[in-house]
Protein backbone atom coordinates (compact mmCIF):
# COMPACT_ATOMS: atom_id res chain seq x y z
CA UNK A 1 0.00 0.00 0.00
CA UNK A 2 1.14 3.30 -0.88
CA UNK A 3 0.24 7.19 -1.32
CA UNK A 4 0.20 8.72 -4.44
CA UNK A 5 -1.38 12.40 -5.36
CA UNK A 6 -3.42 13.59 -8.35
CA UNK A 7 -2.31 16.62 -9.23
CA UNK A 8 -4.75 19.71 -9.70
CA UNK A 9 -6.06 22.49 -7.30
CA UNK A 10 -5.91 21.20 -4.71
CA UNK A 11 -3.76 18.17 -5.00
CA UNK A 12 -6.40 14.71 -4.05
CA UNK A 13 -3.68 12.12 -1.90
CA UNK A 14 -4.92 8.78 -3.17
CA UNK A 15 -4.20 5.20 -1.08
CA UNK A 16 -2.99 2.67 -3.60
CA UNK A 17 -3.38 -0.62 -3.05
CA UNK A 18 -3.12 -3.96 -4.69
CA UNK A 19 -4.98 -7.00 -4.06
CA UNK A 20 -4.89 -10.38 -5.12
CA UNK A 21 -8.41 -10.97 -5.42
CA UNK A 22 -9.10 -8.00 -7.36
CA UNK A 23 -10.14 -8.53 -11.05
CA UNK A 24 -10.46 -4.79 -12.45
CA UNK A 25 -9.25 -1.35 -11.64
CA UNK A 26 -11.22 0.01 -8.78
CA UNK A 27 -12.06 3.75 -7.33
CA UNK A 28 -13.15 4.34 -3.84
CA UNK A 29 -14.47 7.56 -2.08
CA UNK A 30 -15.13 6.99 1.25
CA UNK A 31 -18.36 8.83 2.17
CA UNK A 32 -17.32 8.86 6.26
CA UNK A 33 -13.87 10.31 6.01
CA UNK A 34 -12.94 11.62 2.18
CA UNK A 35 -10.09 8.96 1.60
CA UNK A 36 -9.59 7.97 -1.84
CA UNK A 37 -8.37 4.64 -2.24
CA UNK A 38 -7.20 3.17 -5.67
CA UNK A 39 -7.03 -0.70 -6.13
CA UNK A 40 -5.16 -2.68 -8.65
CA UNK A 41 -5.07 -6.33 -9.49
CA UNK A 42 -1.84 -7.57 -8.63
CA UNK A 43 -0.37 -7.58 -12.34
CA UNK A 44 -1.52 -4.24 -13.78
CA UNK A 45 0.75 -1.94 -14.28
CA UNK A 46 0.74 1.49 -11.66
CA UNK A 47 0.76 3.70 -14.82
CA UNK A 48 -2.24 1.95 -15.99
CA UNK A 49 -4.10 2.70 -12.68
CA UNK A 50 -2.93 6.18 -12.60
CA UNK A 51 -4.55 6.72 -15.88
CA UNK A 52 -7.81 5.17 -14.87
CA UNK A 53 -7.62 7.30 -11.80
CA UNK A 54 -7.20 10.59 -13.87
CA UNK A 55 -10.30 9.71 -16.46
CA UNK A 56 -12.19 9.54 -13.09
CA UNK A 57 -11.26 12.94 -11.96
CA UNK A 58 -14.34 15.17 -12.38
CA UNK A 59 -16.37 12.31 -10.64
CA UNK A 60 -13.79 12.50 -8.42
CA UNK A 61 -13.61 16.13 -7.66
CA UNK A 62 -17.43 16.33 -8.03
CA UNK A 63 -18.15 14.00 -5.07
CA UNK A 64 -15.53 15.38 -2.70
CA UNK A 65 -16.70 19.25 -3.25
CA UNK A 66 -20.22 17.96 -1.55
CA UNK A 67 -18.74 16.23 1.03
CA UNK A 68 -19.49 17.68 4.62
CA UNK A 69 -16.02 19.67 5.83
CA UNK A 70 -14.98 19.40 9.27
CA UNK A 71 -16.28 21.28 12.14
CA UNK A 72 -14.15 22.29 15.04
CA UNK A 73 -15.91 22.47 18.10
CA UNK A 74 -15.70 25.94 20.07
CA UNK A 75 -17.94 28.06 21.83
CA UNK A 76 -20.44 29.30 19.87
CA UNK A 77 -20.78 25.84 17.63
CA UNK A 78 -24.38 24.72 16.75
CA UNK A 79 -24.55 20.60 17.82
CA UNK A 80 -26.86 18.17 16.58
CA UNK A 81 -27.97 16.53 20.19
CA UNK A 82 -30.63 13.66 19.58
CA UNK A 83 -31.14 15.59 16.09
CA UNK A 84 -31.86 19.39 18.19
CA UNK A 85 -29.54 21.98 17.36
CA UNK A 86 -27.91 23.29 20.58
CA UNK A 87 -25.61 26.06 20.55
CA UNK A 88 -22.56 25.45 22.86
CA UNK A 89 -22.19 27.79 25.54
CA UNK A 90 -19.52 28.57 28.75
CA UNK A 91 -21.06 28.66 31.73
CA UNK A 92 -20.69 28.73 35.40
CA UNK A 93 -21.16 25.88 37.80
CA UNK A 94 -19.94 22.75 37.82
CA UNK A 95 -22.38 20.59 35.27
CA UNK A 96 -23.14 20.77 31.83
CA UNK A 97 -27.04 21.08 31.68
CA UNK A 98 -29.43 21.73 28.39
CA UNK A 99 -31.13 25.16 28.41
CA UNK A 100 -33.38 26.27 25.59
CA UNK A 101 -31.44 25.67 22.48
CA UNK A 102 -28.21 26.28 24.23
CA UNK A 103 -25.35 23.84 25.53
CA UNK A 104 -23.89 25.35 28.98
CA UNK A 105 -20.80 23.74 29.78
CA UNK A 106 -19.02 24.90 32.45
CA UNK A 107 -15.12 25.03 33.09
CA UNK A 108 -11.81 26.23 31.46
CA UNK A 109 -13.11 27.84 27.57
CA UNK A 110 -10.28 25.51 26.25
CA UNK A 111 -11.68 22.54 27.73
CA UNK A 112 -15.23 22.88 26.06
CA UNK A 113 -14.92 20.48 23.83
CA UNK A 114 -13.17 17.97 25.75
CA UNK A 115 -16.12 18.36 28.40
CA UNK A 116 -18.68 18.17 25.51
CA UNK A 117 -17.50 14.95 23.95
CA UNK A 118 -17.46 13.36 27.62
CA UNK A 119 -21.04 14.84 28.01
CA UNK A 120 -21.89 13.38 24.81
CA UNK A 121 -20.31 9.63 25.63
CA UNK A 122 -22.44 9.59 28.75
CA UNK A 123 -25.92 10.34 27.14
CA UNK A 124 -24.84 8.25 24.28
CA UNK A 125 -24.45 5.22 26.78
CA UNK A 126 -27.62 6.04 28.87
CA UNK A 127 -29.78 5.82 25.55
CA UNK A 128 -28.27 2.89 24.29
CA UNK A 129 -27.69 0.78 27.45
CA UNK A 130 -32.06 1.56 27.55
CA UNK A 131 -33.05 0.88 23.94
CA UNK A 132 -30.42 -2.30 24.18
CA UNK A 133 -32.07 -3.42 27.54
CA UNK A 134 -35.65 -2.42 25.99
CA UNK A 135 -35.07 -4.95 22.50
CA UNK A 136 -33.37 -7.38 24.52
CA UNK A 137 -36.36 -7.77 26.81
CA UNK A 138 -38.79 -7.96 23.70
CA UNK A 139 -36.45 -10.66 22.08
CA UNK A 140 -35.46 -12.60 25.08
CA UNK A 141 -32.08 -12.86 24.36
CA UNK A 142 -29.53 -10.69 26.93
CA UNK A 143 -26.07 -9.22 25.34
CA UNK A 144 -23.43 -9.56 27.68
CA UNK A 145 -22.14 -5.83 27.52
CA UNK A 146 -21.85 -2.73 25.82
CA UNK A 147 -19.03 -0.69 24.53
CA UNK A 148 -18.95 2.34 22.92
CA UNK A 149 -16.55 3.89 20.53
CA UNK A 150 -15.71 6.34 17.53
CA UNK A 151 -16.04 4.02 14.64
CA UNK A 152 -16.21 5.46 11.14
CA UNK A 153 -17.09 2.04 9.17
CA UNK A 154 -19.84 1.28 11.04
CA UNK A 155 -22.45 2.18 13.73
CA UNK A 156 -23.00 -0.60 15.48
CA UNK A 157 -22.27 -4.18 16.09
CA UNK A 158 -22.86 -7.68 17.55
CA UNK A 159 -20.08 -9.64 18.85
CA UNK A 160 -20.42 -14.27 18.69
CA UNK A 161 -20.34 -13.79 22.51
CA UNK A 162 -23.56 -11.48 22.74
CA UNK A 163 -21.33 -8.18 22.93
CA UNK A 164 -23.02 -4.46 21.72
CA UNK A 165 -20.84 -1.30 20.28
CA UNK A 166 -21.94 1.13 19.08
CA UNK A 167 -20.85 4.33 17.82
CA UNK A 168 -21.36 7.19 20.68
CA UNK A 169 -21.91 9.61 17.64
CA UNK A 170 -25.23 8.13 17.12
CA UNK A 171 -26.22 10.64 20.09
CA UNK A 172 -26.55 13.50 17.18
CA UNK A 173 -28.92 11.52 15.68
CA UNK A 174 -32.40 11.78 16.20
CA UNK A 175 -33.85 9.73 18.51
CA UNK A 176 -35.80 7.08 16.65
CA UNK A 177 -32.53 6.71 14.67
CA UNK A 178 -30.60 5.36 17.93
CA UNK A 179 -32.98 3.21 18.71
CA UNK A 180 -33.28 1.56 15.03
CA UNK A 181 -29.37 0.84 15.22
CA UNK A 182 -29.94 -0.82 18.85
CA UNK A 183 -32.60 -2.77 17.69
CA UNK A 184 -30.39 -3.74 14.54
CA UNK A 185 -27.51 -4.99 16.82
CA UNK A 186 -29.81 -6.70 19.30
CA UNK A 187 -31.62 -8.78 16.34
CA UNK A 188 -28.20 -10.11 15.60
CA UNK A 189 -28.48 -11.80 18.88
CA UNK A 190 -30.70 -14.17 17.10
CA UNK A 191 -29.98 -13.77 13.41
CA UNK A 192 -26.13 -13.42 12.99
CA UNK A 193 -26.59 -12.52 9.57
CA UNK A 194 -28.43 -9.96 6.93
CA UNK A 195 -31.14 -12.53 6.07
CA UNK A 196 -34.70 -12.30 4.97
CA UNK A 197 -35.14 -13.41 8.77
CA UNK A 198 -32.94 -11.15 10.27
CA UNK A 199 -34.91 -8.01 8.99
CA UNK A 200 -37.87 -10.00 10.10
CA UNK A 201 -36.90 -10.21 13.03
CA UNK A 202 -35.78 -5.40 12.98
CA UNK A 203 -39.58 -5.27 12.22
CA UNK A 204 -40.56 -7.28 14.79
CA UNK A 205 -38.74 -5.55 17.21
CA UNK A 206 -39.04 -2.17 15.97
CA UNK A 207 -41.31 -1.63 13.26
CA UNK A 208 -40.76 -0.28 9.80
CA UNK A 209 -36.99 0.75 9.97
CA UNK A 210 -36.15 2.02 6.30
CA UNK A 211 -36.52 5.98 7.10
CA UNK A 212 -34.24 5.56 9.84
CA UNK A 213 -31.59 3.37 8.29
CA UNK A 214 -31.67 6.20 5.28
CA UNK A 215 -31.92 8.70 7.17
CA UNK A 216 -28.18 7.50 8.61
CA UNK A 217 -27.04 6.93 4.90
CA UNK A 218 -27.32 10.53 3.69
CA UNK A 219 -26.35 12.09 7.01
CA UNK A 220 -23.83 9.83 8.34
CA UNK A 221 -20.73 11.31 7.30
CA UNK A 222 -22.17 14.84 8.51
CA UNK A 223 -22.28 13.47 12.08
CA UNK A 224 -18.51 12.16 11.42
CA UNK A 225 -17.53 15.86 10.89
CA UNK A 226 -17.98 17.40 14.22
CA UNK A 227 -14.04 17.52 15.83
CA UNK A 228 -13.54 17.52 18.95
CA UNK A 229 -9.59 17.58 18.98
CA UNK A 230 -8.30 18.75 22.29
Amino acid sequence: MGLIALEGNPPIPVILRRSARAKRISLRLSSLDGRVTLTLPRFVPEAEGIAFLRAKEDWLRGHLAKQVSNVAISAGSVLPVEGRDLTLHPAQGRRIAVEDDRLLIPGEPDRLATRARTFLKTLARERLVTASDYYAGLLGKPYSRITLRDTRSRWGSCSSTGGLSYSWRLILAPPDVLRYVAAHEVAHLAEMNHSDRFWRVVEELYGPWKAQRNWLRQNGPRLHGYRFDD
